[in-house]
């Protein structure tokens, strides 16, 4: 896990960056990564890396490879490959991954359901 936060603490090595002033409503399609650091409501698609900054905060229905959440979520998580909960994230979702980590200091309010890993 130490190299994927390695990359989400650098923003340089992330495709696209929502900035934190930004509100966004509807549906969001990509192939690699994104931080959104404002806020987002809507379905959120992609085989890529999804990162939920700490000043984020998200509504919404994801289908993605990997989730990385260090601020706020509501919704359905479904990823193919893992789920991160960052220490002082606040996660209210259900989640299906066949791959989890919730660091200490994490809240998690759902339910999960382990997948086995998709090929």
């Amino acid at each position: 896990m130490a190299e994927v936060k390695d990359i989400i603490e650098d923003e340089n090595k992330i495709d696209t960056v929502i900035s934190d002033d930004i509100e966004l409503k509807g549906r969001l399609v990509f192939k690699h990564s994104l931080k959104i650091k404002g806020n987002f409501e809507g379905k959120i698609e992609s085989d890529g890396h999804l990162i939920v900054g700490q000043e984020a905060a998200v509504s919404a229905d994801i289908k993605s490879g990997i989730v990385s959440v260090y601020g706020k979520i509501n919704g359905k998580i479904r990823a193919d490959r893992r789920i991160e909960l960052y220490k002082k994230s606040i996660t209210r979702a259900d989640l299906v991954t066949p791959d989890i980590s919730i660091e200490s200091g994490s809240h998690f309010d759902g339910t999960c359901i382990m997948t086995s890993r998709e090929k």
